[in-house]
């Protein structure tokens, strides 16, 4: 039962990060596009989106049906493709292809202790929520102060805080198949928790370790 759930979790995960970055990609060939993208309008009106379907999958997760799960799933995964086109325009694509395999692989690493540890890794969860509202917080106040010492520091944390969610998010599978009885439901919300914590880290290790598109 769970290597089946556990299949249908990273099957959704992969389709997920497939339809955002073959978007990113897509769009970053059409510089109208990735113009308007720029364009603090859009940039709310994803903002908006996102925000409310990741609340709104929250929520609703016991009581949705399963087809609408899945389109608010795409529909996010969409819109943070069309962000990712930004990604594609600044950096070389050789660049990205690593980045995205380094990525792969440390979610993979941290995957797997998150499945095979018996240590309860609810104990961190705390932890993380402090650490990542202080990371955002921060991130926001350096906006205006503008350190690129205090923002290296940032992606650094930012990545050791990632890592550690993806390794909460899929232990706690086993712990929301007692209250969640759709499988469907439970496997693209965590799905949609990993694939934010994948996109957070690639984030970070491509601003890290990206080689610009000059």
């Amino acid at each position: 039962m769970e290597n089946k759930l556990y299949s249908k979790v990273y099957l959704w995960l992969f389709l997920g990060l497939a339809v955002s970055f073959l978007t990113g990609f897509y769009v970053s060939t059409n510089s109208n596009m990735v113009f308007n993208i720029l364009k603090p309008s859009y940039t709310i009106i994803i903002f908006i989106i996102e925000i409310f379907i990741a609340i709104f999958l929250s929520v609703r997760l016991t009581k949705m049906n399963p087809t609408t799960a899945k389109i608010l799933y795409f529909v996010y995964s969409f819109t943070t493709g069309l962000s990712l086109s930004l990604i594609f325009v600044a950096y070389e694509i050789s660049s990205i292809i690593l980045v995205f395999a380094v990525t792969a692989v440390l979610f993979g690493i941290f995957a797997f202790i998150g499945t095979v540890t018996k240590l309860d890794l609810s104990k961190i969860s705390t932890i993380l929520l402090i650490g990542l509202l202080a990371l955002v917080i921060i991130t926001i106040v350096n906006l205006f102060i503008g350190s690129e010492t205090l923002d290296l520091i940032l992606c650094y944390v930012g990545i050791i805080i990632f890592l550690g969610y993806i390794a909460y998010d899929i232990q706690r599978v086993k712990y929301l198949a007692n209250f969640v009885p759709n499988e469907d439901n439970l496997a693209i919300f965590t799905a949609f928790q990993l694939y934010l914590d994948f996109i957070n880290l690639f984030y970070r290790l491509i601003s890290l370790f990206g080689k610009s598109d000059d």
